[in-house]
């Protein structure tokens, strides 16, 4: 029995079935990504979690009790929501203690827990600041310090680094994973960004139409999807002699499918290309390794490993 049981979980919104027969076990300690495009049932799913949204159908069991008999604020559970939601009137310590303030905790153990939480996140330095005196990224600590703080059994993620800048949104990431190692707390993330849940995610649950279409770790998914759909969502692929192929697997060779180069694009790292073949456009990936590359027009060969 998972420590987290979704079973045929489902969600109407009149004629529209937002999240349609859902199942999925969470295991204890796990980090679970819920991944898809606006409008796939993730974040509704997180709400029935967290007891936001009543399900139309379906069960949601915590450690084998029934969730949805206990009210949303004595399921344990911490968010983080997009927004942060932080008190702007309270300091960084006032904003993290809020929630063990509510549930009685006393003064002196309130203040230990608040002291190893911040520290935790790095911001034990900038306790009696106020929100709008950090920066974007120490707020989302912050918000990450007040859900954790409680100790809660599961910690769920709305789209908590959606707000930063690309880079700022990528350190990140590594913090919320070593954050989330250390302390092992099952967390539960919804997210419509591919990198971000193949970075963070122990499984990610790949979702459409209210449907899971693929459930499992995110290597598995992006190597071997399992519908046409994952394949697209989950990054760049090519449909070549009726299998899949990234774009990166695809190599310049002497012998191979032969081609026309259409485009060459210089993104850093690496180079983009597009080749203008017998089986159709290809989408090509290469390490910028400082070598020559084809150039627009060159006629090349394409091979790539099984």
């Amino acid at each position: 029995m998972a420590f987290l049981e979704l079973e045929n979980l489902s969600k109407a919104f009149g004629t529209h079935n937002a999240v349609d027969g859902l199942t999925l076990g969470v295991e204890k300690g796990e980090f679970v990504s819920l991944l898809g495009p606006s409008g796939c049932g993730k974040t509704t799913t997180l709400q029935m979690i967290a007891g936001f949204v009543e399900p139309t159908a379906g069960a949601i069991r915590l450690a084998g009790k029934d969730l949805l008999a206990i009210k949303p604020a004595k399921r344990g559970l911490g968010i983080v929501f997009q927004s942060y939601a932080l008190f702007p009137h309270m300091t960084v310590t006032e904003n993290v203690g809020f929630g063990l303030e509510m549930q009685g905790i006393a003064a002196a153990e309130r203040t230990t827990r608040v002291g190893e939480t911040l520290e935790l996140v790095g911001l034990g330095a900038f306790s009696g600041r106020f929100p709008r005196q950090l920066s974007g990224g120490q707020q989302q600590r912050v918000a990450l310090a007040r859900a954790l703080v409680i100790r809660p059994q599961i910690l769920l993620l709305d789209e908590p680094l959606s707000n930063l800048d690309a880079k700022l949104r990528e350190g990140m990431q590594i913090e919320l994973r070593q954050i989330q190692r250390t302390v092992g707390t099952t967390t539960i993330l919804v997210t419509h960004d591919q990198a971000e849940a193949m970075a963070l995610s122990d499984r990610i649950v790949v979702m459409n139409h209210g449907k899971a279409e693929q459930v499992g770790p995110p290597h598995e998914a992006y190597e071997k999807p399992a519908t046409a759909f994952v394949a697209n969502f989950l990054g760049k692929t090519n449909l070549v002699n009726g299998a899949t192929v990234r774009p990166e697997r695809i190599s310049f060779a002497t012998s191979g499918l032969a081609g026309t180069v259409r485009t060459r694009i210089f993104q850093g790292n690496h180079w983009l290309y597009q080749i203008d073949t017998a089986s159709g456009l290809v989408t090509v990936i290469r390490q910028n390794t400082g070598e020559t590359m084809p150039a627009e027009g060159a006629t090349v060969h394409l091979a790539w490993g099984q």
